[in-house]
């Protein structure tokens, strides 16, 4: 059993009968009343995000998680198949799973959390930021980048990244997975 001053982002705790993970949260020690801890927990079974707010000192059941790295293979449908990098075993989980799942590309590494008690995924975390090649988007017009001005531009993954008019067809750039938003342009 953990307690509110326990909790981080990533874990992993039993709420209301299902599996949460905690995506953000808040020590509040307000000037009059008692301390509170604000969260914002997405589900692992169904990807729904609920906020929360636990008071401080409350216990919380902590789910026992271990974390192993794998490949992303491709996509089947609604199904994803990677595979352990270190015993070649190959696992396919839904599309609810994953955060970002038009940012992924075929061969990146990924970080999976399981269940240790019944080796169930719960989530999959994806690198910080990922490097991806813009197949389609609009020609950019010289000098007009005095503004933050943006244009949309489908990357090769599939996904649509809002990216300054100053970039091509064929530019690789970063893009923070998190949120889908373009970083830099990356050069090679």
């Amino acid at each position: 059993m953990a307690t509110t001053s326990d909790i981080r982002n990533g874990l992993c705790i039993k709420y209301n009968s299902d599996i949460y993970k905690v995506i953000e949260f808040l020590h509040v020690k307000p000037g009059k009343g008692p301390a509170f801890v604000r969260t914002k927990l997405k589900s692992v079974t169904n990807g729904k995000v609920v906020d929360n707010t636990f008071p401080a000192g409350r216990k919380i059941e902590d789910v026992r998680v271990e974390t192993q790295k794998f490949q992303y293979l491709y996509a089947d449908g609604d199904l994803y198949n990677f595979m352990n990098v270190q015993d070649y075993n190959q696992i396919a989980l839904p599309k609810t799973v994953l955060d970002a799942p038009g940012l992924l590309k075929e061969g990146e590494v990924v970080t999976i959390v399981i269940n240790s008690e019944d080796d169930m995924p719960l989530s999959v975390d994806m690198p910080q930021s990922v490097v991806l090649e813009v197949v389609k988007t609009e020609p950019g017009l010289k000098g007009n980048t005095a503004t933050n001005a943006t244009k949309p531009a489908v990357v090769e993954s599939g996904a649509t990244v809002n990216v300054p008019l100053f970039i091509n067809e064929g530019d690789k750039i970063k893009v923070e997975t998190a949120k889908g938003s373009y970083q830099e342009r990356v050069k090679e």
